[in-house]
Parts: structure tokens; C-alpha cells; sequence
């Protein structure tokens, strides 16, 4: 009697889940209907569209911006159409672009908020230079935007506009007024430092260099000075030219030999001229030898191999490696070392560094080795200049902790006022 009741029970269940189950379903596929067909009948041409030149360029776009719609979604697409100025049919015009009208917003250019020239939630597109479309300045064209759904496709009006070269980019305005910012407190570093005596950190590299000129002298042997693989573009090529230049005064002042082989003939001319005046400035114009400075080779391993070769023929008292280096530092590091040299190197190759700091006495790391005239000069304009230099990079450390901060508090609680900040540190192009 049981088993016909539960029987009876669950035939019930399944009539009366039924029973609700057909309803609902068939409101819910009612009304999807209902919102398709309500979405197809709302369609219609982009709005407010804008068409103008594009704000701080060369004159090579336009730029067409236009109000989101309700619709927007994958499903539906925008095209962006170009011709002639003369062209009123935007039927007859190119398309030159198509994309979802979920995608392309003025949120998404990376323009200051300073030059924003519509809502973030605007459609944006650029309209430049393609195949078969040569954009060109002061050219007027004719611009339209469709939307296309399937196979309908609605157009906007026609706007008609020129692009023009604009004679400065505003975005950069921030770039701008930090670089003035950074320069006006160099100057106040170097005028600081000609009226108070600024404090450098003792760096042990070139605190040892009157040391190995001395020892070279009391041995009698010369002084080994490479200046880099790289020519005179390179920033650590200038500095171990200058830091050649303390040197050289140095050794003229000693009396003691200088030899500077060079794989550039155009930073040997530079460092000829370099040694030149150090002899002239220590005193020992006599002493000065045109071929101090010498060419040997362009090529990498035939270099390193010809230097190897002097390290153990005339076996120098002190070697110097200033500048940047590749796979040949080891090569000539071991060679020094071997002939029981002083070695002072200075790089910001980082990838080298571990082979300097092992077989040389001495290593400026990074940075080091831009400081290094001032620190062997002590002369107030590069003492001010690297004062505020240190003082610029803090500011700028500073900014990005701060600026970290900021985009973390906007992503988080989806604030946009963390954005303004962060908009002026950018490099906006």
C-alpha cells in the first residue's frame, strides 16, 4: 500500500512541477524575444558624432568621437568611413576601420586629462594614413561612422573636416614643466655648491686611483686606460673619457706613462685631445705623446686579444677599465690580473659586473661611474650638477611610491580621481 502512495505522490510532484515549469519558461523565452526584438527596432546611426582634426600632431589624423548607445555589445559593430570632401553620400565613401561597439573609447587613448576633449565613456577612432588612404595636411575629408547589425547598416551624417600640424603637443606640457622643474634645481645645486661645501660619499674606487698612478710611478711601469666597446653616443663612454682626463693630469704630474688603446677611431681623436689638455693644464706640456692614445681594431676579439698582448709584454702597473663592456671584460680582467696589476673598473654593464667585481681591486657599480669626475674634481658646477641629479632621482623615486599608492587606491575602489595624479607623471606622446 506504501509503494502506491509514493507512487501516486511522485506522479503528483512531476504534474505540478510541470505545471509551474512551462509558464516560466515560456515568459522568460518571451520576453528574450521581447528585448531582441526591442533592441533591432532601437538601432540607429551613431550620435553626436564629431569630426576634427586631431589635437597635437603633425597634421596625419582626424579624430571622430560619438556617444555611446544603450545598445553598444559585441554583436553590433561600428565603421569608420573616409573620402573626398566632395562625397555627401556616406555610402560612397572608404571604410577604413571596423571594430565592436564595446571596444575604442576615449578612456582608452592615452591622451592627459588636461586635453581630453570628450567623456571617457565616448567612442573615439583615429583616422590616419593606410593602403589605398593617404591622409595628408590641409587636405579637407569627408567622415562618417555606421552601425551595422547583420545585414542592416545605418549611417550618420557626413562631416567634413582638415587636418592641420599643430605647433606644440600639450601632452607633453607635464614632460615639460618637469624638465624645467629638474634643470632650475640643478642650477640651484651649483650655485649651493659654489657658496658651501657639499659632502660626497667616499667611494673606494676612486679613492684608490692616486694609488695605483702612485705605485705605477714607483715601479717605473705605465698606466693601461680603456675607455669601452661602445663609441662616443654611448653615456659611459663620455664618462671614462673625462674620468681619462683626471688621469692623465695625474700621471703627467708623476711622470709616468699612459697608454689608451682604442677600438673607435672617432673617441680616440676625442681622447687624444683630452690628454692633451691634461698634460697642458698639469704643467707637462713636453711630456705629451701623440701616440698615447692609439687605434688598434674594430673588432671585438681582435682587440681583447691585441690588449692581452701589451698586459704581458709591457706588464702596466695599474690597468683601468672605464665604460661599458661585453664578453671580452673577463678576457682582460684575468690578463691584468695575472701580470699582478692594480685594476679599477667601472662599468653599467650589469651583466658584467660580476666578472669586474671578481678580478679587479676595485669596481665603480652604476652609477659610480658618472659621479666620478665630480669626485675626483671637486669642482663645484659637476659637485652641484650631481647634488642635483641625486636630488631629482629622490623626487622621482618618491613619485613612483606615491604614484603606486594612488593606482592601487583606484583600482581597489574604483576612484578616478587617483588618475589626475597619475596623468601628470606620464609620458603622454
Amino acid at each position: 500500500m506504501s509503494c502506491v502512495k509514493r507512487e501516486a505522490y511522485l506522479v503528483k510532484r512531476r504534474y505540478v512541477r510541470s505545471r509551474y515549469l512551462l509558464p516560466v519558461t515560456i515568459v522568460c523565452m518571451v520576453s528574450l524575444l521581447a528585448s531582441h526584438t526591442l533592441a533591432q527596432a532601437s538601432l540607429t546611426a551613431p550620435q553626436d558624432v564629431r569630426v576634427f582634426d586631431t589635437p597635437n600632431d603633425g597634421g596625419e589624423s582626424l579624430t571622430v568621437q560619438w556617444a555611446p548607445m544603450p545598445w553598444d555589445g559585441p554583436d553590433i559593430r561600428y565603421q569608420v568611413l573616409v573620402g573626398e570632401a566632395s562625397i555627401a553620400d556616406p555610402q560612397k565613401l572608404t571604410v577604413v576601420s571596423e571594430f565592436p561597439a564595446n571596444s575604442k573609447y576615449v578612456k582608452d587613448v592615452k591622451t592627459a586629462w588636461w586635453t581630453r576633449t570628450a567623456e571617457k565613456t565616448w567612442h573615439q577612432a583615429m583616422v590616419k594614413s593606410a593602403k589605398g588612404l593617404e591622409i595628408t595636411d590641409n587636405q579637407p575629408y569627408a567622415v562618417a561612422v555606421a552601425t551595422i547589425q547583420a545585414d542592416q547598416r545605418l549611417f550618420s551624417a557626413v562631416h567634413v573636416a582638415t587636418p592641420t600640424a599643430n605647433w606644440f603637443n600639450w601632452n607633453q606640457l607635464n614632460n615639460l614643466v618637469i624638465g624645467l622643474s629638474f634643470g632650475g634645481l640643478v642650477f640651484f645645486a651649483i650655485s649651493y655648491a659654489k657658496r658651501h661645501e657639499i659632502f660626497l660619499r667616499r667611494i673606494p674606487g676612486l679613492d684608490a686611483v692616486d694609488e695605483a698612478i702612485g705605485r705605477a710611478t714607483e715601479l717605473g711601469k705605465p698606466i693601461l686606460y680603456l675607455t669601452g666597446a661602445h663609441d662616443l653616443h654611448d653615456p659611459s663612454t663620455i664618462a671614462a673619457a673625462v674620468i681619462l682626463g683626471k688621469v692623465a693630469k695625474r700621471a703627467a704630474l708623476y711622470e709616468t706613462e699612459l697608454m689608451v688603446p682604442h677600438r673607435e677611431p672617432i673617441t680616440m681623436a676625442v681622447c687624444q685631445e683630452i690628454t692633451k689638455q691634461a698634460y697642458l693644464e698639469a704643467g707637462k706640456p713636453d711630456l705629451f705623446k701623440e701616440d698615447a692614445n692609439f687605434f688598434i681594431t674594430s673588432d671585438q676579439f681582435s682587440y681583447t686579444a691585441a690588449v692581452d698582448g701589451i698586459m704581458l709584454r709591457k706588464k702596466p702597473a695599474a690597468n683601468f677599465f672605464m665604460g661599458h663592456y661585453f664578453a671580452e671584460s673577463l678576457l682582460l680582467t684575468e690578463t691584468g690580473a695575472s701580470t699582478g696589476a692594480i685594476q679599477i673598473a667601472g662599468t653599467d654593464a650589469d651583466h658584467q659586473l660580476p666578472f669586474f667585481v671578481t678580478t679587479c681591486d676595485y669596481t665603480l657599480i652604476g652609477e659610480e661611474l658618472y659621479a666620478a669626475s665630480a669626485y675626483l674634481s671637486k669642482e663645484s658646477v659637476q659637485i652641484g650638477t650631481l647634488r642635483g641629479q641625486d636630488i631629482g632621482k629622490a623626487m622621482i623615486l618618491t613619485a613612483l611610491a606615491v604614484g603606486t599608492v594612488l593606482a592601487t587606491v583606484g583600482v581597489v575602489t574604483g576612484a578616478q580621481w587617483p588618475q589626475y595624479f597619475l596623468d601628470l607623471m606620464r609620458d603622454l606622446k
